[in-house]
């Protein structure tokens, strides 16, 4: 029985990636948003190409589900390279690294998602391959009895992507030749995406129904994908198959994200401030404890939205809730914001 779900867990894991990858850009063209990062990336590219050189190691840094992933493989697309995927929380050693960089062929991209998650002696194996594509390797006993060999590596391109670009040692970043912060998406951008992966998927929707569906995503493509598909299993048993507007809030609303987006744990987030800290400042670890999240989690995940529409301000003495953030959820505010 525990062999059987744990394949069934398998195979609906296997079946999201297969729709992430159906519905992902492959080019430039094709992607929707991050106009200004795509005209430079569309020269260096061209640059590149013309002087027939790897592309400059690339870092990508913002709030996750932003399309740092797509754009590192349509990197590789734009270049007819090979990518090359891997997580900074995977390359545990140097020697890890030293397995991934000696496979590597020429022109190659290789992708390390969350790349701040690397342990400092990993990066120090990757400072000489950044800069001289040479890597050096450990040859010998375990007991000092060894020797340093340097082996020369193809030129590739290194795309970094982070969550958490102040977390990055200064050596690491300073080797990236093309660094860019990806922004959140307005509602035009996230309609667009959204009528593109309901033609991907081949499912009909109204047009109010993608402003409804744009307007909760908060900002964010891999949202509006996550939403789009839940939404279509609505429809398919209650509308046939078709995403009207209705359909749509019915199914936001069941989900638990309101009309801007927000869900249940932006809204602990926020009435934990309010109730148990009367509004703020908190600082964060006291909050995370106090609705039982991680601190990472909400500080990655959750914040970066909070702040950018006006609901939670970060201040010195901590996090303080607005109050925008009061009229929102109907809250009565009689006290001072700071």
């Amino acid at each position: 029985m525990e062999n059987t779900s744990r394949l069934l867990s398998a195979e609906a894991d296997t079946s999201e990636e297969a729709v992430e990858a159906t519905i992902r850009p492959q080019s430039l063209d094709e992607y929707v948003g991050q106009d200004n990062l795509k005209d430079n990336l569309r020269i260096y590219i061209k640059a590149a190409l013309q002087r027939n050189e790897s592309l400059d190691h690339v870092l990508l840094y913002g709030p996750p589900g932003l399309g740092k992933t797509t754009l590192a493989f349509i990197l590789a697309n734009e270049m007819h390279s090979r990518i090359k995927v891997a997580s900074g929380p995977s390359i545990g050693k140097p020697g890890d690294l030293a397995s991934i960089l000696s496979v590597l062929e020429p022109g190659d991209v290789l992708f390390i998602d969350e790349i701040h998650r690397m342990p400092k002696i990993v990066e120090e194996v990757l400072y000489p391959a950044m800069e001289d594509f040479e890597l050096d390797i450990m040859i010998g006993g375990e007991n000092g009895g060894g020797r340093s060999v340097r082996l020369d590596l193809p030129p590739f391109t290194l795309v970094g992507a982070t969550t958490r670009a102040g977390d990055l040692s200064a050596p690491l970043r300073d080797r990236f030749g093309i660094i860019s912060k990806l922004e959140y998406y307005d509602h035009e951008q996230l309609s667009s995406i959204i009528r593109r992966t309901s033609r991907v998927l081949n499912v009909p929707i109204d047009e109010e129904a993608v402003t409804e569906i744009a307007r909760r995503s908060r900002g964010t493509p891999r949202i509006a994908n996550r939403l789009l598909r839940r939404i279509r299993d609505f429809a398919q048993v209650l509308n046939d198959g078709v995403i009207s507007k209705e359909i749509s809030q019915t199914s936001l609303d069941r989900l638990q994200v309101d009309s801007l987006g927000l869900d249940d744990v932006d809204i602990r987030y926020l009435k934990g401030i309010i109730e148990r800290f009367h509004g703020g400042p908190v600082g964060l670890e006291a909050l995370a404890n106090s609705i039982s999240e991680e601190t990472t989690t909400l500080e990655d995940v959750y914040e970066p939205y909070l702040i950018q529409i006006g609901f939670v301000n970060r201040t010195s003495r901590g996090r303080v809730v607005t109050e925008k953030a009061y009229e929102h959820l109907k809250i009565p505010h009689t006290g001072s914001l700071f």
